[in-house]
């Protein structure tokens, strides 16, 4: 599985961004698709994550401003993050995983990862 990030940059606070993860292949859709985030110095911590039938849950830190969506079609992700704080910077990865019962909150749980995208928040 191959996953491509994009869409990251530097925004001002209370802006909005888009990110999108491209995947390699339709099957693969399927899968548990979530974003992460790391920061440097933290751990890398689950942000949203989307089953196979479109159930998505989120961190409570994003809960209300970001939004996790897939288009089958494109083979792609998204993540729609709004009212943007100096805290959401970060580099963010999009995962995936075949196995049922993936959790946003083990990093272990997801096998395959992009390259990661950074977005960067300006107060």
């Amino acid at each position: 599985v191959q996953l491509v990030e994009y869409g990251g940059g530097s925004v001002q606070a209370g802006e909005s961004l888009r990110l999108g993860c491209e995947v390699s292949d339709s099957t693969y859709m399927s899968y548990f698709l979530a974003w992460f985030r790391q920061s440097p110095g933290k751990e890398r911590e689950g942000v949203a994550l989307i089953d196979s039938d479109g159930f998505v849950s989120y961190a409570n830190s994003v809960k209300g401003r970001f939004a996790i969506s897939k288009d089958n079609a494109k083979r792609t992700v998204f993540l729609q993050m709004t009212r943007l704080k100096s805290e959401d910077t970060a580099m963010y990865y999009c995962a995936a995983d075949p196995r049922g019962g993936r959790k946003l909150e083990s990093v272990s749980d997801f096998g395959y990862w992009g390259q990661g995208t950074q977005v960067t928040v300006s107060s």
